[in-house]
């Protein structure tokens, strides 16, 4: 049994924050027990100082505490002062952080003129080369030595004129002799970050903020975890700064922001949360908003059996629960999607199109979608037309047994019901259970069957612990039967209940728990978007891949071309590659290292020029940014990567 080696929460079973110490920044106050500070950061160009007045007061409207602004110069961090006033004029005393990568000397002017500074460890004292040195001791040290050099005048200015800081690691952007001593992990992450806080507390400077972003949210989720366990084992509690970086854009990039925050907010991590999102900041801050509020009454939910031995999986890496196969569900299949139609009053051919499944009368032909479902849940309705062959239908037991005949239908059972049944499927039964009824000696019985999948439902407020809680129950019983991850919603905003659901059902498979997921919704949203959503929440947590992937960053004052309008070009021309991940960065401070957890990178390493990746290595440079697109299609085909679309 695989032990969790370090304590990463509070609890695991109750919900409690991790009590963070407290940061001012300005007049705001951060971690301990205020509230989840929400932020966001300008995309202008900071030498714009009406543009970024303006972007930044749209933001402050629309809910955000704390305005970021990039200062990839001394130019722009001196100019960080007429912004500050130009909102003091008109009223607004949010407070401000400077965005610093490889410039020191722009962090040390802004810290003395605004309340924050965020520094990326990454690059702060390095430049990046992608060189893998074999470090002695010695030389290893060397190298810590000079980064204190260099890093001390501003923690030393930071703490004479009260300025809070955030070290913000990025999966993206660790540097050389990290990624030589502890390679592409969440460990060398936190151990970038640790470095520099390191060198805080020599000088007794604390009030520091603390961030891990990653593009991949199996990596972010690792790495914050790792971060609050080494913070617990060594006595230290910094507030957390949580974010998904270069997240993209519309309903993927909420599923996926909400995917990586919200399973770490589910165990009460996370004391700031910053939105990446491929569209104007301010569209950010409801989508933050929304991920906090969900937990201002968390504490109040219906309590789960508490943990009583060490966590039987390993929560700082991805390693899925391995269960028996049976038919497709279970074992090395990719994670099945359950559709419900049985709150409808029929079910036709015509209605499973927001399924991904469309019928051509003339043709008599079934044509499917990537995101076609595996299975429908009819309950008691009829299904009496000819269904295409991949496709499953689920009857609630009693009309099963009426339809048995019907090729590829099969029953739900409730808990004992299975064991009592006069009759079940030879092959593939659901069996559906709450906490209550999943009982040490119904998982004995369990153990002992071949033909049940089992269906985890919860009502419970904090749903997505207590369905945690069960798998750990079955764990530790070392029972693989299949599971299907249910959830309920009623009645909430389609943006809700996207972020609520990739929440939920995210952060089981993120810990690779789940063998499918069924989404049950009333009153919520359509059915093709709550189809699509399903299939999105596989695809952010990297489970079940059905669509390509675009790594974009949100924009900044660094962005050297449009990123929304490019994005949408390049989404046009190849969000047929299935499977395929292209980086999409506005500049050259994440985009190498982005790139290498992407298959192809379209990067701005200059006004109107475009460099290429191929994984992290570039391939084409300084292209022309209306010829970009072209070439990038034409790297793609030279790889062999190109499918025409249909």
């Amino acid at each position: 049994m695989k032990i969790a080696p370090l304590i990463y929460a509070p609890s695991l079973t109750a919900y409690h924050r991790f009590v963070t110490r407290e940061v001012r920044i300005g007049d705001l106050l951060m971690g301990a027990h205020h509230p989840i500070r929400v932020q966001s950061m300008t995309t202008t160009d900071t030498m714009d100082t009406k543009a970024t007045v303006a972007q930044s007061i749209r933001m402050i409207e629309a809910g955000c505490e704390l305005v970021r602004i990039t200062a990839p110069s001394l130019n722009e961090a001196k100019n960080l002062q007429v912004i500050k006033n130009e909102l003091k004029l008109a009223g607004f005393n949010t407070p401000l952080c400077a965005d610093i990568h490889f410039t020191p000397n722009a962090a040390e002017f802004a810290a003395r003129i605004i309340e924050k500074v965020r520094v990326n460890p990454g690059n702060y004292a390095d430049k990046k080369k992608f060189e893998t040195i074999d470090y002695t001791d010695q030389a290893y040290e060397a190298e810590l030595e000079r980064i204190r050099e260099r890093f001390t005048p501003l923690v030393k200015i930071c703490k004479e004129y009260g300025t809070a800081m955030r070290i913000g690691t990025n999966h993206g952007s660790l540097s050389d002799r990290i990624l030589s001593r502890y390679g592409d992990t969440p460990l060398g992450m936190v151990e970038s970050a640790f470095e520099f806080l390191r060198i805080c507390e020599e000088h007794n400077y604390h009030n520091i903020v603390i961030s891990m972003k990653a593009s991949n949210t199996q990596v972010m989720v690792q790495a914050y975890r790792l971060l609050v366990a080494k913070m617990i084992e060594s006595h230290r509690n910094y507030p957390l700064h949580l974010g998904v970086t270069e997240a993209g854009d519309g309903e993927d990039g909420r599923i996926k922001s909400a995917v990586g925050i919200g399973t770490l907010l589910e165990d009460g991590l996370g004391d700031t949360i910053r939105v990446s999102l491929t569209e104007e900041p301010e569209f950010e801050i409801p989508v933050a908003k929304a991920l906090a509020e969900r937990y201002t009454k968390r504490a109040q939910h219906p309590a789960m059996p508490a943990l009583t031995n060490d966590l039987p999986y390993n929560p700082f890496e991805y390693n899925r629960r391995q269960t028996q196969e049976i038919l497709t569900i279970g074992g090395h299949q990719v994670p099945r999607i359950i559709a419900d139609y049985s709150m409808r009053t029929e079910i036709t051919a015509a209605s499973l199109f927001g399924v991904g499944y469309n019928y051509s009368v003339p043709l008599d032909k079934w044509n499917l979608s990537d995101m076609a479902v595996d299975y429908v849940f009819a309950g008691d309705l009829d299904v009496s037309f000819e269904i295409p062959g991949t496709l499953g239908i689920i009857y609630n037991c009693q009309t099963w047994l009426q339809k048995k005949v019907s090729p590829r239908s099969y029953p739900l059972f409730c808990a004992d019901e299975f064991f009592t049944a006069a009759e079940t499927h030879p092959q593939l039964n659901f069996v559906a259970v709450d906490i209550k009824t999943l009982t040490p000696a119904f998982i004995e019985k369990l153990k002992v069957t071949t033909t049940v999948v089992l269906v985890l439902d919860s009502f419970n407020e904090a749903a997505m612990p207590e369905i945690r809680r069960m798998v750990i129950d079955l764990l530790v019983a070392h029972c693989k039967t299949p599971i299907i991850l249910k959830r309920n919603f009623k009645d909430l905003s389609e943006s809700d209940f996207q972020l609520y659901a990739s929440t939920d059902l995210g952060g089981l498979l993120l810990d690779g728990f789940g063998d499918g997921i069924w989404i049950k919704q009333k009153g919520c949203v359509s059915t093709q978007l709550c189809n699509s959503t399903g299939f999105g929440i596989l695809q952010a947590t990297r489970t079940r891949i059905s669509k390509t992937e675009y790594i974009s960053c949100p924009s900044c004052g660094r962005t050297l071309f449009d990123l929304q309008e490019t994005t949408q070009k390049i989404r046009l021309r190849t969000d047929h590659l299935k499977g395929i991940k292209i980086g999409i960065m506005g500049c050259i401070v994440n985009g190498p290292g982005e790139m290498a957890d992407a298959d192809y990178g379209y990067v701005g390493t200059g006004p109107g020029k475009i460099s290429l990746y191929k994984g992290k290595e570039v391939v084409k440079k300084n292209i022309q940014s209306e010829e970009a697109v072209d070439e990038l299609i034409e790297l793609i085909k030279t790889h062999g990567d190109w499918v025409e679309k249909k």
